[in-house]
């Protein structure tokens, strides 16, 4: 099945405007159910770039077509472990992905990369080539603590992501580990929705002179890795 491309908007806002939007939608909406019962899950994300900084400088140019690597699991389920491109092309996004093991990312991670040429998967395939030709390669983690919001009309997702940290890209990735803050505070917004965001959840997103600040996760944190 043809990947769908989605309307993609994420902002800063303040805890008093996440507070206040929260308010607003869960009578609407209901969290995911992948959630835990407090309506939260923490996303643990690796992310890919090169010596030139290839990612993060399209990202901060604001480059209208960009794509991304990275590796994801979420809570501390390593047994679910996907390797994700997020490809963008003038503000919609479509993401592709492909299951990972816990042992491959660890090889992976030690700069054992020969299986991946072999792998039943396309986009591992995909990633070692771009690792050979781009030199792309494990740079930094991103880790926060996510709130997600679901409507079926328009297939909407509205997350609320704060406690956002940052480590060194290394074999611990798997394992608890330190982590820095990243955002100091920060709360991101991150709408999403297929080809229209229905009126009813648009309404509720206004917050009058409210002005949201475009944030990237992947860019505070590489501020510190």
């Amino acid at each position: 099945m043809e990947k769908q491309f989605r309307h993609e908007c994420k902002h800063e806002i303040s805890y008093g405007d996440y507070l206040a939007l929260r308010r607003r939608l869960l009578p609407v909406m209901r969290h995911d159910p992948h959630t835990t019962a407090d309506g939260l899950y923490r996303v643990h994300s690796l992310y890919f770039d090169n010596h030139n900084d290839k990612i993060l400088r399209e990202k901060l140019d604001g480059k209208s077509e960009r794509e991304k690597f990275r590796i994801r699991y979420y809570n501390e389920d390593i047994q679910h472990i996907m390797l994700e491109k997020k490809y963008k092309n003038h503000g919609l996004g479509v993401k592709y992905d492909a299951p990972i093991t816990a042992d491959e990312v660890r090889a992976l991670l030690r700069g054992d990369t020969a299986w991946m040429a072999e792998s039943a998967y396309g986009l591992l395939r995909e990633l070692y080539v771009k690792m050979k030709t781009q030199a792309l390669r494990p740079r930094t983690t991103v880790d926060y603590v996510r709130e997600p919001l679901v409507y079926p009309q328009g297939n909407v997702r509205v997350t609320f992501d704060s406690q956002i940290e940052s480590a060194n890209a290394s074999e611990r990735f798997l394992e608890p580990h330190a982590a820095i803050p990243a955002a100091f505070g920060k709360i991101v917004l991150e709408v999403k929705y297929d080809r229209y965001l229905p009126d009813l959840i648009a309404g509720l997103l206004q917050l009058g002179d409210y002005r949201a600040a475009a944030f990237s996760k992947y860019a505070a944190c590489r501020m510190v890795y």
